[in-house]
């Protein structure tokens, strides 16, 4: 953090869901046995939930959450990040509380003295490293307006929001909320589509909530195309550019394009010779990206900044960098004749 005139100011605020994350490898036969979605999210209630983790072999138990996957990969890039959301007063609660603050963000949201656990998030993740989520989403639903710090947001250059959030009740008030304190105190609001099931039904609302809300919008192909009702790709990245001023949308192995106006910055995938787990590449893309915002780096700097954290969460399991993204970044763009 930066401290000027007695204040405290951070580079990017994420304000999401309060997640543990619970990895397994399973075969394709274990999805289509229990008729579960491949490659998406999906809320679960919790017997459900208990009932897939009681099928599976933990690999790992550990801390996760879309914007909480961001602003850890922002603090581990040499950022100065803060987040909002809740969690139980649990064992899993306490866990995610002094993970996050270990890795560097700051986190004041008061947990749940009861009512319902800790939210969770099952990943099975399949031989071609593709990853299902199916989610429990616990006291991540208990998150309210009056958890949105107004003395946070506005000493934050950028307040990152979570699409996922928009999937119980309070969830856009919340937005809401957070994007007219950020605007109110002449920041920036980014904002990720988060997953297809988020959007489905809803692409009015959201595209809405864009319109008024949202200076730089995160995305992959397939949610910037549901958003837009199957419209092509290419005509998607069109009809993004008079809602916000920056979109940001990735495409897997073939990179990731940003939409600037009349301008379109087309990006390469980094190489990643042996990919473990996609889990959390969009959330450290978004990491990458903001922090070269917060930096004053060209746009095209940031998505190949966002390329480099994206490489590194999916060589292995897990969302949160396993090594230091700073040094890892600053070498690879010395690589690449930038100045890092």
């Amino acid at each position: 953090m930066i401290k000027e005139n007695n204040t405290v100011y951070y580079d990017v605020v994420g304000v999401g869901n309060a997640i543990v994350d619970v990895l397994a490898k399973v075969g394709d036969l274990f999805l289509s046995e229990r008729n579960l979605p491949k490659g998406q999210m999906k809320l679960l209630e919790a017997a459900d939930a208990g009932q897939i983790y009681a099928d599976i072999v933990p690999e790992r138990e550990v801390p996760g959450g879309s914007a909480a996957n961001t602003v850890a990969g922002i603090a581990s890039l040499g950022g100065a990040p803060a987040f909002i959301g809740k969690v139980h007063d649990d064992e899993l609660g306490q866990e995610f509380t002094r993970d996050i603050g270990s890795s560097g963000v700051d986190f004041f949201t008061q947990p749940l003295k009861e009512g319902p656990m800790t939210g969770r998030s099952i990943v099975l993740v399949t031989p071609d490293t593709m990853r299902s989520m199916f989610t429990y989403l616990g006291a991540n639903k208990h998150l309210s307006v009056d958890d949105v710090d107004e003395n946070v947001i506005k000493a934050s250059l950028i307040t990152y929001i979570e699409g996922y959030i928009l999937d119980y009740q309070s969830g856009m008030e919340i937005a809401q909320k957070a994007a007219k304190i950020a605007h109110d105190a002449e920041r920036k609001v980014a904002f990720s589509l988060s997953d297809v099931n988020c959007l489905k039904g809803k692409e009015d609302v959201i595209l809405d909530f864009i319109k008024e809300n949202v200076d730089v919008l995160f995305a992959n192909d397939d949610e910037i195309c549901t958003l837009f009702k199957g419209q092509d790709f290419y005509e998607c990245l069109d009809l993004i550019k008079p809602h916000v001023e920056i979109g940001a949308i990735t495409r897997g192995a073939k990179g990731s394009v940003v939409v600037n106006g009349r301008t379109k910055i087309f990006v390469e995938a980094e190489k990643v010779e042996n990919a473990v787990d996609t889990t959390g590449a969009g959330d450290l893309y978004a990491a990458g990206f903001l922090y070269g915002m917060t930096q004053g780096r060209s746009l095209g700097t940031c998505a190949i900044i966002g390329s480099i954290a994206a490489a590194e969460v999916i060589t292995h399991y897990g969302a949160r960098p396993e090594v230091s993204l700073r040094g890892l970044v600053r070498n690879k763009l010395l690589s690449y004749g930038i100045k890092p």
